[in-house]
């Protein structure tokens, strides 16, 4: 996989991090509530899950993974420009529907695309710089955003709703341009691909929980369709992995509950696009930073309770952003906390899985993982949109407990796996060759 192709699919993702947050504030210009916040959020979870399923499969059938990509990219592309274009809200939705379906869709055929013809040796190096890749082009987006927001509204003097609509646009030739760049870079297609459940395990070991789920918590994790064998997994599932899916339902629906709702108190609080822009780009930089501490933390100290730990310290600080008020200094520290929660989070969670399914299914494992927390984002979205048009701190209280739920969950776990958090032994001793 060659740099220009990299640097393609990197411009194209700076709409994505452009779109994730710019379209939610566009629609607290257009009047839009925190109701309406957790409905936007939830339809994009719900929207993403079909297209990485079908369109992944779709793609393997086919052969057409280029035309899959380049696709998806333009579709991402003109949902930005749409919703640039309109003032209706139900059509921003829809829009920003497409935009993440879109997105669902690209993730497992670049997946599959990027390791063509390479030798298993490079599998988890080339998805790996795939996904980081990806992620500098998120964090990038917010940073545009920022500095047209900024440029915009504080020395030209446009209205908010302008410079909103102008950022869409910023982030739709992007994405535009990137498509261009990847699709002149892109390899050809090849009729062989490689093995699933070899490449399943590449997946499996070169997936990181990138940064951009530290502010969009249902974002697709990159798997192989193809390897996903629902009866060996749930012959497989044991106790330990179903109560340690609770707890992410749990957790994911607290997360939810707070980001869906978040732009439109940030607003609320008097913050400007400007500086909801800065304080989002704080916590993805906090969640980037501190993936190596996380790393760290989890190889030297019991991986359940540097989860616990991360998860209590997310689940106090959620509420404190109210706590914060309009007061930036107060709530950038807390920001980056919440940044780097995520990175403690993410790492300790794929760890967790890991242990705690059998070998034979981990890759699938992770898979349900993703889907899980990805539903439950969803859900948490609505709930705490809902709560919010009460008040904000209702919703993020209910936020923080939710995510302390999930750590009473994981405390459980703890004490019938042990610290150790290895599956039960007999539930994959038959059939152990499948």
């Amino acid at each position: 996989m060659s740099d220009r192709w990299l640097y393609g699919w990197g411009l194209a993702s700076i709409g994505l991090g452009g779109a994730s947050l710019i379209v939610p504030l566009y629609v607290v210009s257009l009047g839009g509530g925190p109701a309406v916040l957790g409905v936007l959020a939830a339809v994009a979870a719900v929207a993403g899950a079909p297209g990485a399923l079908v369109v992944g499969r779709l793609a393997d059938r086919t052969g057409h993974r280029r035309g899959y990509i380049l696709g998806a990219i333009g579709v991402v592309a003109a949902g930005l420009a749409g919703v640039a274009a309109v003032e209706s809200i139900p059509l921003v939705i829809v829009a920003n529907a497409a935009i993440w379906f879109a997105f669902a869709a690209a993730t497992p055929v670049l997946t599959l695309l990027v390791v063509v013809d390479a030798p298993e040796s490079e599998w988890s190096d080339r998805i790996a710089r795939l996904n980081e890749w990806q992620g500098v082009g998120w964090a990038l987006g917010l940073l545009v955003g920022f500095v047209v927001v900024l440029v915009g509204e504080r020395v030209v003097g446009l209205a908010p709703v302008t410079v909103q609509r102008l950022v869409c646009l910023v982030c739709a030739v992007s994405t535009g341009v990137g498509g261009l760049v990847t699709a002149s870079a892109l390899p050809k297609e090849r009729e062989s691909m490689p093995a699933p459940r070899r490449l399943q395990r590449a997946i499996t070991a070169a997936t990181r929980f990138g940064v951009r789920g530290a502010s969009f918590p249902f974002t697709p994790v990159r798997m192989d369709v193809r390897g996903f064998h629902p009866r060996r997994f749930v012959r497989r599932f044991t106790p330990g992995l179903a109560l340690y899916f609770v707890a992410v339902t749990l957790a994911f629906a607290g997360f939810g509950a707070f980001f869906a709702p978040l732009p439109a108190y940030l607003g609320e609080a008097g913050f400007g696009s400007d500086a909801v822009f800065g304080l989002y780009f704080a916590l993805n930089a906090g969640a980037a930073v501190f993936f190596g501490v996380a790393a760290t933390l989890v190889a030297r100290y019991e991986v359940a309770l540097v989860h616990v730990g991360s998860l209590a310290v997310r689940g106090v600080a959620l509420p404190l952003v109210v706590v914060a008020g309009g007061s930036l200094a107060a709530a950038v520290p807390i920001f980056v906390v919440v940044g780097f929660t995520w990175a403690v989070i993410a790492v300790s969670a794929a760890t967790l899985v890991t242990r705690l399914a059998p070998p034979i299914v981990r890759g699938e494992a992770l898979g349900v993982y993703s889907a899980l927390s990805a539903v439950a984002g969803g859900i948490g979205s609505v709930l705490g949109g809902w709560v919010a048009a009460t008040s904000y701190g209702y919703a993020f209280g209910l936020a923080g407990a939710l995510v302390f739920a999930g750590v009473a969950i994981v405390l459980v776990l703890r004490t019938r796996v042990g610290p150790d958090a290895r599956p039960e032994q007999t539930v994959y001793s038959a059939d152990a060759t499948e």
